[in-house]
């Protein structure tokens, strides 16, 4: 093939949408460095994967990795923000269709954790989402995060974190926002620890969570049993009852419980 002929099915190929070969190359480099060190950063942390490991099972030199993502600490950012992308993008949807459906109502406090936890619990079930080893990676990474994924994740985070906070203040209006920040807080440090691994229940218990299951429930996958157990534990935390402060102030607010079964007594009546 001449060369006038090798432009000109090149200006083709670009004009149609087909990648050139060199770009599929480096498309295909790229995703296989990031699922390699997904995998890694899961297993052994990010101080404890080196740029060698990385490399060693992704094939590849350390120039390829560089070119793509210039550092480790570039790399591991892409190993977020590619599955971070679509989370966030998913949980405003959900949330965006609850409010439609809502028609201006408040939510309930059940619907806003299910579309914001219940929704990180998916990809669990999603391999081409990242599955169980992304959900490890991010626990453990949320559990004791470096100083630039810690920025990195605020910067991520914001508009949701925001958005879901929102919806939290007016489906338990009775309960103090400063609260609310609280237990928002402690449910996603309960998230983090439980997505991280359970390794720990091996310790407590002596035995691997599939051994302590029910027979039905050790059929399901270890996404799903997570939810099914987690869900209920975040809800019921949300809805304790308030702390007993010395400001009179506080003490004057209504416990979180009783507001809630108060609201949907009225409801029935």
């Amino acid at each position: 093939m001449n060369y006038a002929l090798l432009c000109t099915v090149a200006t083709l190929r670009k004009l149609d949408g087909r990648p050139m070969p060199d770009a599929k190359l480096n498309s295909d480099t790229r995703v296989r460095i990031l699922d390699v060190s997904e995998r890694q950063f899961m297993a052994h942390g990010y101080e404890g994967t080196s740029m060698r490991m990385i490399t060693s099972m992704a094939k590849v030199n350390l120039a390829a990795v560089n070119y793509h993502f210039g550092s480790k600490e570039g790399l591991l950012r892409e190993v977020f923000r590619r599955r971070l992308t679509w989370l966030n993008s998913e949980r405003l949807a959900v949330l965006d269709a609850l409010e439609e459906r809502a028609k201006g109502a408040p939510l309930k406090p059940s619907q806003v954790l299910e579309a914001f936890f219940g929704t990180l619990l998916r990809i669990g079930e999603d391999e081409s989402l990242g599955g169980m080893t992304f959900l490890r990676l991010l626990g453990r990474t949320l559990t004791d995060p470096a100083e630039f994924i810690r920025t990195f994740f605020a910067t991520e985070y914001a508009e949701v974190i925001e958005r879901y906070k929102l919806a939290l203040f007016r489906a338990v209006p009775d309960v103090p926002k400063a609260e609310i920040v609280w237990r928002l807080h402690f449910m996603l440090g309960a998230m983090s620890y439980a997505i991280a691994g359970t390794d720990i229940l091996r310790v407590i218990t002596g035995h691997e969570m599939s051994d302590i299951s029910g027979k039905e429930e050790g059929t399901k996958s270890e996404a799903r049993r997570l939810s099914e157990r987690l869900m209920p534990f975040l809800l019921g935390g949300l809805r304790a009852a308030l702390p007993q402060f010395a400001d009179s102030s506080n003490r004057q607010q209504a416990p979180l419980a009783k507001t809630v079964r108060s609201k949907s007594q009225e409801k029935k009546k």
